[in-house]
């Protein structure tokens, strides 16, 4: 049965100008003329008996309809072109498309992702930060690698979870850090810098009523989003910070950075592995989860 869609071109024509609401930057970016754009729109509208722009004297905006169609077509030919890559690069064991929060995905995945490779050479793993959770029937996402706590995953629509690991952090710091001598006490720790994670805002202080320690500058210093940015910050000498170890192996062989005190904290928050629920899984997510909870064992 013939499908009734518009021809690529013409949504590809739509979308370009959509986004630029402007089909002379639309016309620049895709290597046609303007007039042969504004023919695709045309064509396209008449197919779909709805005005998609309004033209204005400054040029075109987007109709209420425009704007829900481009939407949705622009998400569907973002898809149409992943699924054109995945099948021209095909050798066998297919791909997957995986959303994951940045510092886990490039501190602790990618660098064993070879073993991935050896493992199963014919799987192609995707990435792209995502850090909040997400209705996968809205993108194309096969899975995503979250960090959360176990209410925010179980209120996750649509989606089911397997637990990797726990987030425990561990205060750690530069060895040359001014004032910082090897087995000082948590007490003493608190007279030193203090890096914050604006993410975890309450760390430092979860960090030293656990140690019995009252701090009353707990609260105080420089704050990051990221671990990645904590842990450079460490590095250089700015403070101490509180990081899952398994997010700064190579920091701690190289001896950038050093437990400042072995006394890891509870986190709140641990690493999931999240996929859509009551979809029949795909044989490349299976050795991917199978591969995925061998490794995280490795940390536990």
């Amino acid at each position: 049965m013939r499908r009734k869609i518009p021809s690529t071109q013409a949504l590809a024509c739509f979308e370009a100008a959509a986004r630029h609401e402007s089909y002379t930057r639309a016309a620049e970016e895709l290597a046609m003329s303007q007039g042969a754009v504004s023919r695709q729109i045309a064509a396209l509208e008449g197919f779909l008996g709805a005005a998609l722009f309004r033209r204005t004297r400054h040029g075109v905006v987007l109709t209420p309809c425009g704007a829900d169609y481009a939407r949705q077509t622009g998400r569907l030919l973002a898809s149409l072109e992943r699924a054109t890559q995945d099948a021209a690069g095909f050798q066998g064991g297919g791909s997957l498309s995986l959303g994951a929060v940045a510092t886990f995905a490039t501190r602790w995945l990618l660098p064993r992702l070879p073993r991935l490779a050896a493992r199963h050479p014919e799987l192609t793993v995707h990435l792209e930060t995502r850090t909040r959770p997400f209705l996968f029937a809205d993108t194309d996402f096969d899975a995503a690698l979250y960090a959360g706590t176990p209410e925010q995953v179980a209120n996750w629509a649509g989606a089911s979870a397997t637990l990797l690991m726990r987030e425990d952090v561990v205060p750690v710091c530069s060895p040359t850090l001014s004032g910082f001598t090897p087995g000082m006490p948590p007490a003493a720790l608190a007279t030193l810098p203090l890096l914050q994670q604006s993410t975890r805002p309450q760390g430092w202080r979860q960090w030293f009523d656990a140690a019995g320690v009252m701090a009353p500058d707990a609260l105080r210093g420089p704050r990051y989003e990221l671990f990645s940015m904590t842990a450079v910050a460490a590095v250089h000498g700015m403070g101490l910070a509180l990081i899952p170890r398994m997010l700064i192996d190579d920091e701690l062989a190289r001896g950038d950075l050093v437990v400042a005190c072995d006394l890891p904290l509870v986190g709140e928050r641990s690493y999931y592995l999240v996929a859509p629920a009551q979809r029949e899984e795909r044989l490349a997510l299976a050795q991917f989860r199978a591969w995925l909870l061998d490794e995280a064992r490795e940390v536990r």
